[in-house]
């Protein structure tokens, strides 16, 4: 297949969106990111890379980190987080507080700010350093290790994260963390914060598309886990917009609000396109066209 041929085409109908969405100026560190900026790259399971456009620029990749910090809890604690947190979409922004109350501080879903709390609280049990976790395990799977966390965004996240504060004590006060709210906090924007480019994350990903084998041919996750993370995330990947997407690109796929999406092909790649300018539900209005435009070109999705 000539991936490079459908990388050039998706890279065409991002830029029919250009000037639509917003970057997410209430993380004041982001503000400053070019709306229209665009990079796209997908490695395959057998050892392809390709990329188009700024495929090799770092970017936050913020919520886009929560798919790392769920298959590394995964892989050390096994199944027993799912009895701290849910499985289903949400149905509400993924800043949302509303259904914690009714549901007594057990988040909806992993994938939201509320479940990707709770964890980050497990990573930090089993590892003594959560963000350092993901980190670690994005630099092995992509063989760069100069992807970093950014203080910058760290420091910003943290002074206007009173929303994911209120959430994390709210989750305290249900006796659902065991760390303190001030370090699982400090580690929740730490690995949000991390910059990486879209090959790096394309790399990273793959080891869902191997159905849980990392870069170095070791078993990380159980097919059977595997396919559940992915199952996971084609329903709760892009917060309240799942729905819409699984329709529009038929991938299971993590989003964040760096303009990232990261999606899998599974059995052939992990694909990752980037694009600052957001629509209401977070989600990067060019990265999502893109991976549209992709699957819909190459008949390679999911269903």
């Amino acid at each position: 297949m000539n991936y490079p041929e459908f990388l050039r085409t998706a890279m065409v109908a991002a830029h029919r969106e250009a000037g639509k969405g917003h970057v997410a100026d209430y993380i004041p560190a982001l503000a400053g990111a070019v709306p229209d900026a665009f990079g796209m790259a997908l490695a395959t399971v057998d050892g392809e890379l390709h990329g188009v456009g700024n495929w090799k620029e770092p970017f936050s990749i913020q919520s886009i980190s929560k798919l790392f910090s769920l298959a590394l809890v995964l892989a050390e604690g096994g199944n027993a987080l799912w009895t701290r947190v849910g499985r289903e979409p949400s149905g509400t922004p993924f800043n949302s507080l509303v259904q914690l109350e009714a549901e007594r501080g057990i988040p909806r879903n992993p994938f939201i700010n509320a479940g990707a709390v709770v964890v980050t609280d497990r990573l930090q049990t089993l590892t003594g350093d959560a963000s350092r976790s993901v980190l670690g395990f994005l630099r092995a799977e992509s063989g760069n290790p100069g992807i970093s966390i950014d203080p910058a965004v760290a420091a910003s996240e943290a002074a206007h994260g009173h929303r994911n504060a209120a959430l994390a004590h709210f989750i305290a006060s249900h006796g659902n963390l065991d760390n303190t709210v001030a370090v699982v906090l400090e580690e929740y924007f730490a690995h949000c914060s991390i910059s990486a480019s879209c090959g790096d994350l394309a790399l990273a990903g793959r080891f869902l598309a191997s159905h849980g084998v990392r870069a170095d041919g070791t078993r990380m996750l159980s097919s059977t886990e595997a396919k559940r993370v992915n199952a996971v995330l084609l329903t709760c990947g892009t917060y309240d917009a799942a729905g819409e997407f699984a329709y529009r690109v038929g991938l299971p796929a993590k989003s964040g609000v760096g303009g990232g999406v990261l999606a899998i092909l599974p059995g052939r790649a992990a694909l990752c396109a980037w694009s600052p300018a957001l629509d209401r539900a977070g989600n990067s209005v060019g990265a999502v066209a893109a991976i549209e435009a992709f699957t819909t070109a190459t008949g390679l999705s999911i269903f």
